[in-house]
């Protein structure tokens, strides 16, 4: 009997926590011989699961950002409204509500469903292999490719963060054609925490899912200014969304108490091209902010 493709990935071999840490040839193997496979193992999940998943949509999002964005997609004049909900809160560091708080009990029970599916899921190798993360770009071999999620995750990326980061960063315009983005789960006395770096970014997105009443001890981001050497701890509520350049160092601190869950996406340029620091920014309207590039994606990831 032939098996299909949830069942080939649900009883298939997998690679060792060890191979994948020491980057052995076989776990690329592994990925790129069941890609397929596995993109149709998670569009049957969704089947089998039909009317029992939590329905993920756009009503995840802050309704104030939503009706925001559409406006200015329908008219890129009135971007301003959506300038307004961001603040400033570090230089070159901007926050704002992204996620509606009563939906995130939806989207953590639907990335609930997700880690319970039995499906083979890429960890993110650039941070130290987080355990409870997963890739999410179809560029990443072993990506949640759910199409629900998806649908959603080519909001997020497409109609959301590259026209806010090219409002908020003029300098990214052109370096934002590609995307990138994985899940990472920091939980207390396993993956804790990610020493001082930058990201191979033009800009980076880190949006919180934590649930309302969610509680956890550390684990804030911190920011250090380049020019002035200050270092400030940034600390997510529920839902909201820190944007910034992926230049600007970070580092996330040990979590000691609980689980912190974020959504970590990237824009970059073909190839992984990002802008110089000082480079001269071009002019550009609303119009061609509130647009979609031409590009396709190049297949570049950088981990």
């Amino acid at each position: 009997m032939t098996q299909t493709s949830l069942q080939h990935a649900r009883t298939v071999e997998r690679p060792t926590r060890d191979a994948m840490l020491r980057r052995h040839p076989s776990v690329q193997q592994f990925w790129d011989g069941n890609k397929e496979q596995f993109e149709k193992a998670w569009a049957e999940w969704e089947d089998s699961l039909d009317g029992k998943l939590p329905k993920l949509d756009s009503s995840i999002f802050d309704s104030k950002l939503q009706n925001a964005v559409d406006a200015a997609w329908v008219d890129p004049s009135t971007e301003g409204a959506v300038q307004d909900l961001w603040e400033e809160v570090f230089p070159g560091v901007y926050r704002t509500q992204f996620f509606d708080v009563e939906q995130l009990a939806t989207l953590r029970a639907y990335m609930g469903a997700v880690a319970e599916a039995d499906i083979p899921l890429r960890p993110p190798y650039g941070i130290s292999l987080n355990r409870g993360g997963a890739m999410l770009d179809p560029r990443s071999e072993g990506y949640l490719a759910a199409p629900a999620f998806q649908a959603v995750y080519h909001d997020l990326m497409h109609r959301y963060m590259r026209p806010i980061s090219r409002m908020l960063f003029p300098d990214v315009m052109g370096y934002d054609t590609q995307t990138f983005g994985f899940s990472i789960q920091w939980q207390a006395n396993k993956d804790t925490s990610l020493r001082p770096h930058t990201d191979a970014s033009a800009v980076t997105l880190n949006i919180n899912f934590n649930l309302p009443g969610g509680a956890y001890d550390g684990s804030a981001v911190s920011f250090i200014d380049p020019a002035t050497r200050r270092v400030e701890k940034l600390s997510f509520e529920p839902g909201t969304a820190l944007i910034h350049h992926g230049r600007i160092p970070h580092a996330s601190e040990p979590i000691t108490k609980g689980e912190r869950f974020n959504f970590v996406l990237w824009l970059y340029g073909d190839h992984g091209q990002i802008p110089m620091e000082g480079a001269p920014e071009q002019a550009t309207s609303p119009q061609e902010r509130w647009s979609m590039p031409e590009a396709r994606s190049d297949g570049f990831a950088p981990f």
